[in-house]
């Protein structure tokens, strides 16, 4: 298969790695000639994930990437950007979107963004370092089109690299993001140094706070108990390298929002994510403490403060 990803961060660098492996013909289209062309001449990618051995994985800025003739295009960017993307591509190749965010500008879901051809989603517990290094990994593809899924499947799963498939693509979306911004809450409590059962307690808790939220948006509640409801969430909120948990964790020691994403280098996509879920969740009439949490830590409240409100909150059902 020719496929072209677009995007050359740290995910969008494993997953090219991952489909050469797979016997895809690969190109990697990159922001800037600069870094495509260091790809093409080293097999590494100067800025993220330079351990990845993209040997094999051809580069190329996204305006000379050859999309017209793909059959597949793959998107690893960020959520503010995919938009404009999507708009932007040339061809007619299906899209399989990586990205795990929300619309900044819309609330929309990124994949209801890609007009005019197929589209799929991929998510799960993934963390980029642990793909390209080939332990096993496990993720669910969802698509309203059932040959695009399956064909994925097929192109894409790997002794390594399991893939399920879902059709549940907004329950799959809604995961993708919220889990993100759970992740950020849970890197304060590792911050504040409240210990491992304050964290699972925030962990079980939000998992019931995207359930419910997927339950309102109209999802399936077996996607939330799946790989890209609790396997996404679990990773990313105890994985040590997880940018959204080592932001909030810069945060609750004082670190600025923004210096925390300057200092971990990488778009922390729940500090974008999380007002837009909000008022997604407002739009639903959804509860939603801990992303109303993290927004008014984002704002500016005590973090202090907000714990002991959420540990005061009237007790109630599970």
């Amino acid at each position: 298969m020719r496929v072209v990803v677009v995007g050359g961060g740290s995910w969008g660098s494993a997953f090219a790695a991952l489909l050469r492996d797979r016997g895809h013909a690969v190109v990697l289209a990159c922001r800037d000639a600069d870094q495509a062309r260091a790809i093409f001449e080293t097999g590494r990618n100067p800025r993220y994930a330079s351990e990845v051995d993209l040997r094999g994985v051809d580069a190329a800025t996204v305006e000379e990437a050859p999309l017209d003739d793909a059959e597949l295009v793959v998107l690893a960017v960020p959520s503010r950007a995919f938009g404009a993307v999507a708009r932007g591509l040339r061809g007619s190749a299906p899209v399989l979107s990586l990205t795990k965010g929300l619309d900044p500008e819309s609330g929309a879901r990124l994949s209801t963004l890609v007009r005019g051809r197929a589209v799929a989603v991929l998510s799960g517990p993934n963390m980029a370092e642990e793909v390209a290094a080939g332990l096993p990994t496990a993720a669910v593809i969802a698509s309203e089109d059932e040959a695009l899924a399956d064909a994925l499947q097929d192109a894409i799963n790997s002794a390594t690299f399991r893939i399920y498939l879902n059709p549940d693509v907004l329950g799959v979306e809604l995961c993708a993001a919220a889990k993100n911004v759970i992740a950020l809450a849970a890197g304060a409590v590792d911050g504040l140094r409240l210990g491992d059962n304050a964290k699972a307690a925030l962990i079980a808790r939000g998992l019931a706070e995207m359930a419910r939220l997927g339950e309102a948006a109209g999802a399936e509640p077996e996607t939330f108990a799946g790989l890209a409801g609790m396997g996404d969430l679990v990773v990313t909120c105890w994985h040590a390298g997880g940018r959204n948990r080592r932001a909030g964790e810069l945060i609750a020691r004082g670190v600025e929002p923004e210096e925390a994403a300057r200092e971990i280098g990488q778009v922390i996509e729940g500090l974008t994510t999380a007002p837009v879920l909000r008022d997604l969740s407002h739009r639903l009439r959804t509860e939603l403490p801990i992303t109303e949490g993290v927004c008014r830590v984002l704002e500016g409240v005590s973090i202090s403060e907000l714990v002991g409100s959420l540990m005061r909150r009237e007790p109630t059902e599970e």
